[in-house]
């Protein structure tokens, strides 16, 4: 009975731990998405990311996540922080995009998202509510590149950018009729106790650790203010 009682105990202990390794390891993968996305030379204009309120990372969204209710990509958010987002990249708080668009855009192979939210209004919609791109949030595919200078209008009517890179191609690509919202699950897994994104990000209810220091750095080094 005793030796029972120890086993439940030990896999109590463990499933908590594995997922958290999980999470741990989507922050990874989300650093060394967005520092090998921001090196690319016709990747994200630098004005584009200089304005950005927000930077949404998806990493490696698999095809095979379609029929089982819909696509379903799991990610991290991270916004520049203080009153008018002036201030330092946040805490990244975990992120879930869901929807058949997410599919059409997939080819069998891992594909990699990231959203820019480019105003204030759209980052506090994305962080406090469940989002639908296009209907809720105005959304549109990233210009890159050169291609910015053209884009003018999209830019200023798009509240979010999206881009993708899949078998080494880089792209702006329309997610409309997706929805993005706080991963809850995984923010308590991770954290330890019941946050959603906007605790994290906004109200700075988490610190930083050790998992989403890349992404932060790698940001804070590219675009280290927001250019209005």
């Amino acid at each position: 009975m005793r030796k029972l009682i120890s086993i439940a105990v030990l896999l109590s202990l463990a499933v908590p731990a594995f997922a958290q390794k999980k999470e741990q390891e989507r922050l990874e993968e989300s650093g060394t998405v967005m520092k090998e996305i921001l090196n690319i030379p016709e990747g994200i204009p630098q004005n584009i990311l200089n304005k950005a309120v927000c930077v949404v990372v998806f990493p490696n969204v698999l095809k095979f996540a379609i029929g089982i209710g819909g696509s379903y990509g799991r990610g991290v958010i991270t916004c520049r922080t203080g009153s008018n987002h002036n201030g330092p990249w946040s805490t990244p708080a975990f992120m879930a995009l869901e929807g058949g668009n997410i599919g059409l855009q997939l080819g069998g192979q891992a594909t990699d998202f990231v959203l820019l939210v480019m105003n204030d209004r759209g980052a506090d919609s994305v962080l406090s509510s469940k989002v639908k791109l296009g209907a809720d949030a105005a959304a549109a595919a990233g210009p890159k590149g050169r291609d910015a200078n053209a884009a003018t209008d999209i830019i200023l009517r798009a509240e979010i950018l999206s881009y993708s890179r899949s078998r080494g191609l880089f792209a702006g690509v329309s997610l409309e009729g997706t929805t993005l919202r706080s991963d809850g699950g995984a923010n308590r897994n991770f954290y330890g106790k019941k946050l959603d994104a906007e605790d994290i990000v906004k109200n700075g209810k988490a610190r930083t650790p050790a998992a989403g220091r890349n992404l932060i750095s790698v940001l804070a080094r590219k675009s280290p203010k927001r250019v209005r």
